[in-house]
């Protein structure tokens, strides 16, 4: 029997399985929608792997800390749509969970008892391909820790406790109220999310970055015509107005324009109670890096039940 475009978005919308998954399983099942749906999950772990290859840059970041230490992992899909999934949802708050007992690199967490299973989280994630018929994958994972005061966590616009779409981390090291250096933290992670900072400090700084802003620099500063002494200062000039826009203890702080976050660190010290340190930040953004493919929906369903 011919197989409508119609059938096969129901199914897909139903099960959230592939536009070729679902019009096979159609196929073989005579177009019966339930026995499709079923025919779907009996497939789908076996399915698993030939979803590897779709590029997956929707997902979710999540976050989690304890005592000392902080994580910040990316587990990614291929639609936002998964990514509002309650299921989903749940896998990635676990992995953050679990990251906690790792040492922050995504090779052990991968290799990680998933919660409540005898599979490891790099098996979960396959199990949850042929169930919910989207790759995905653990993209990436860090991990932050003091051995006194507090890592700050922040979720920038979070579609539940813990997971959203930005995840921060902040590092405050200090021996006096670790409440408070976290509280700290916490605005400074939500700056990081506004301002996205190269690094901690100026040293920091990736030297080619610094070696390129120089180039343009100098070029700029040459063209005004003035002595070699002269162009040498304009440049030193320029790169420390570069450094007050990339270095984080640099920069201007969001929650207060008129202090550094150096400086308002400074200031945070007088509640914390004791002098204090950033010793470290990590900024995740969902799918950064990852080139993503433009796709028209109605051609994906036309093309599919021509085939």
């Amino acid at each position: 029997m011919s197989i409508s475009a119609a059938q096969v978005k129901e199914l897909r919308d139903k099960t959230g399985a592939g536009m070729m998954d679902c019009k096979t399983a159609l196929n073989e099942t005579n177009g019966d929608m339930e026995a499709a749906i079923d025919w779907l999950r009996a497939k789908g772990i076996a399915k698993a792997d030939k979803k590897a290859g779709r590029t997956a840059a929707e997902g979710l970041i999540g976050v989690n800390s304890e005592a000392g230490k902080g994580v910040v992992v990316e587990v990614n899909s291929e639609t936002d749509f998964v990514a509002r999934n309650d299921a989903f949802q749940d896998i990635v708050r676990n992995i953050a969970q679990v990251a906690l007992a790792t040492d922050g690199s995504v090779e052990a967490l991968a290799a990680s008892t998933y919660p409540g299973s005898a599979k490891t989280v790099s098996d979960t994630i396959k199990d949850a391909i042929g169930t919910i018929g989207e790759n995905m994958n653990l993209r990436r994972s860090a991990m932050l820790t003091v051995e006194a005061g507090a890592v700050a966590t922040y979720i920038h616009n979070a579609v539940n406790d813990g997971l959203g779409k930005l995840g921060v981390l902040v590092a405050v090291e200090t021996t006096g109220d670790a409440e408070a250096a976290r509280a700290f933290g916490r605005q400074v992670a939500m700056h990081v999310a506004a301002t996205n900072p190269m690094a901690l400090t100026a040293e920091q700084v990736d030297a080619a970055a610094v070696a390129r802003e120089k180039a343009i620099f100098t070029e700029q500063a040459r063209g005004s015509g003035k002595p070699d002494a002269i162009i040498e200062k304009m440049v030193e000039g320029r790169l420390r107005k570069f450094y007050e826009e990339v270095v984080l203890l640099k920069q201007a702080f969001v929650i207060n324009p008129d202090l550094t976050v150096e400086a308002a660190l400074k200031a945070a010290e007088k509640d914390i109670g004791a002098p204090a340190k950033i010793t470290g930040f990590v900024r995740f953004a969902l799918g950064e890096g990852i080139e993503k493919e433009e796709t028209d929906f109605a051609a994906e369903v036309a093309a599919a039940v021509k085939k």
